[in-house]
């Protein structure tokens, strides 16, 4: 029998004791002494979040279809069971073969999210691996980090060996062979990663520096060594229908966040929204094709056992083959009762039209998300979606049966005025009353709608046209967010209208996250040793903590989140290279002040640098 590494009575004593145990359905365990690279693949937050995350379980299955390479998955341990870990000096393990982190050749951590920066100490210091990179021994495994926020690294740069920028199906076989073939060699630690900064993607940040002008901002950043390249480009997948997928996704034994088989249809996005990182550093759109999806579709079900299958994708309406695989899963889905989840969809006939196929309209919920109350901040963000066109899908959902739409935007976009968020009552307002419009008495389910409008605060990030732009303080932020509760109880149907905002406090601690640089790594340490602890999490969130600890660290908040940016500042991820020039960025985000739309990628090429990558919807990749 498999001797697990905690004990009876400590798995007794924890919430979901399933998070610690492995062995779920489909997970892989190998012979230990059969193969050359053990792996461990982390996500810094608690179990269900990780496990719904794709991009694991993509290197998970690439990782382990490799013979000699054994990957296992790691993910936070709960408060409760990291209590414990420290006082009994348990060190953090792999669920696949319960044994210490630490005893394997890397630990790669994904990084989804700014909040989870302590967790990423966390993960470090349980697996007994000393939290700053210049203090690990050659006994000690590589810690990589890979994912979204790997676009600015900085503020966590002093806790990995190194980063994965980009796609990670390409260069992790050639990273793995020089592994083992320095190892062969008798080579040092360092002599790995000097190896290893020469292969594309690779960003080894202990040997690169900063300098600073008196202002605080960067001076001039300096590579320690000759050879080395000057920018990291990020890697890519050219052909989403050859790469690897994992047709054999690991099955929880827990309820866990996004409970579904996920079918990836394309990556990228075509709309070119001003404040959305991600629509800006995975272009080019590239699809997969959809006889492909089609057999990923029905071996995944069959591997799983799964009810649901939801199709993944920036904006799932763009997808051009949708109607024929939707066409198809309705038909062999069906058969089967499982479920079809569209999400990303925007507002018009056609997904309208597609969600009433496949969705149960006594119990969903619409989603639109406008972003800004009025179109003409709507056209400062390039959001390319009119009132007209949101009032029309409205009412064509409301005549589909649909009584319950929730509306999301953001506050403090760049321009934002008084009349801009008024305009988010307004917005509301006049969907619910297009639903009193549109739906005679008689066919009203429950008498009425119901309208939820959320917002979040506006976070500058990087790559993207706002990059340049302030943020607002929190004080500022809160103000806001009263204001659009008054207007909305303004309005002639606020009954039928519900609001809800986002913790400006949190917003605030992410915004210096995002475009923060080597100096704020200190605060997030201190923090850490403070307690500090899923922070993403609102009932473990301590901002009281983080304040002082930017106060005791000497580092100015409004230096990162609040300040205008000179259109030649250096900017602390100006190394890395995602495809998209600055001059593309700088020139959308002069447009955006002066409200000017930019057509999505399918009407007219931007020239925004994309195509240099010569595949998927680029001109010049045909």
């Amino acid at each position: 029998m498999r001797k697990t590494a905690l004990r009876e009575d400590i798995l007794l004593k924890v919430e979901k004791p399933a998070r610690y145990i492995g062995n779920e359905v489909n997970s892989v365990v190998k012979d230990k002494a059969a193969v050359a690279v053990r792996f461990a693949m982390c996500f810094p937050d608690v179990y269900e979040i990780g496990m719904s995350h794709l991009g694991i379980q993509i290197l998970y299955s690439l990782l382990n279809s490799w013979d000699d390479v054994w990957c296992e998955r790691v993910y936070s341990p709960w408060v409760d069971l990291d209590q414990i870990m420290r006082e009994e000096k348990i060190p953090l393990f792999g669920l696949e073969s319960q044994e210490p982190v630490k005893e394997m050749d890397f630990l790669g951590i994904t990084l989804q999210y700014e909040m989870c920066y302590t967790n990423i100490l966390q993960v470090l210091d349980l697996a007994q691996i000393p939290l700053l990179a210049v203090e690990r021994g050659e006994d000690m495994p590589i810690v990589i980090g890979g994912g979204p926020c790997t676009y600015n690294p900085e503020p966590i740069a002093d806790f990995f060996d190194l980063f994965y920028i980009g796609e990670g199906e390409t260069q992790y076989r050639r990273l793995l062979d020089w592994y083992l073939a320095n190892k062969a060699n008798g080579g040092t630690r360092k002599d790995f990663l000097l190896g290893a900064a020469q292969i594309p993607g690779i960003y080894v940040p202990q040997f690169y520096e900063e300098s600073y002008q008196k202002d605080g901002t960067i001076q001039e950043r300096r590579k320690l060594y000759a050879d080395l390249p000057d920018r990291i480009r990020k890697e890519i997948v050219d052909d989403m229908t050859q790469v690897h997928y994992p047709l054999k996704p690991v099955v929880p034994f827990i309820k866990v966040t996004q409970d579904r088989v996920v079918l990836e249809i394309q990556r990228g996005c075509i709309r070119g929204c001003r404040f959305c990182q991600a629509g800006q550093i995975y272009r080019p759109v590239r699809e997969r094709d959809v006889d492909k999806l089609k057999e990923y579709a029905v071996e995944m079900l069959n591997n799983t056992g799964q009810e649901e299958i939801s199709l993944s994708s920036l904006s799932s309406s763009d997808y051009s083959q949708l109607d024929e695989l939707l066409d198809f899963l309705i038909d062999d889905c069906g058969k089967k009762h499982t479920n079809i989840s569209l999400p990303s969809l925007r507002i018009d006939a056609f997904s309208l039209d597609v969600m009433s196929k496949v969705q149960d309209v006594k119990k969903s919920s619409l989603t639109f998300a406008p972003e800004a109350g009025s179109q003409r901040l709507r056209d400062v963000i390039n959001k390319g979606l009119t009132e007209e066109v949101i009032l029309k899908g409205a009412a064509l959902a409301f005549e589909g049966g649909w009584t319950r739409v929730k509306l999301y935007f953001m506050l403090g976009l760049p321009t934002e005025t008084e009349e801009d968020i008024r305009g988010i009552g307004e917005l509301s307002n006049k969907i619910a009353a297009t639903f009193f419009e549109t739906v005679p008495k008689e066919k009203r389910v429950n008498g009425k709608v119901q309208i939820v409008a959320s917002t979040s605060f506006f976070i500058p990030k990087p790559f993207t046209p706002f990059q340049w732009a302030p943020m607002c303080t929190k004080e500022t932020f809160l103000e806001k967010a009263y204001q659009t509760k008054r207007g909305i109880m303004e309005q002639l149907n606020q009954k039928s209208i519900k609001y809800n905002w986002h913790e400006a406090d949190v917003s605030v601690l992410e915004g210096v996250f995002a475009r923060g640089d080597r100096r704020v790594a200190k605060v997030i340490l201190e923090a850490y040793r403070r307690g500090c602890l899923f922070d993403a999490w609102s009932e473990y969130y301590k901002n009281d903590v983080w304040m002082s600890c930017f106060e005791d660290c000497g580092i100015d908040i409004g230096f990162y989140t609040t300040r205008p940016r000179a259109d030649d500042e250096i900017f602390p991820w100006d190394f890395l290279d995602c495809g998209i020039t600055r001059q593309f960025l700088l020139r959308e985000w002069k447009k955006a002040q002066e409200g000017i739309v930019s057509p999505n990628c399918k009407v007219q090429c931007q020239g925004c640098g994309a195509g240099s990558f010569q595949c998927g919807i680029c001109p010049s990749a045909s």
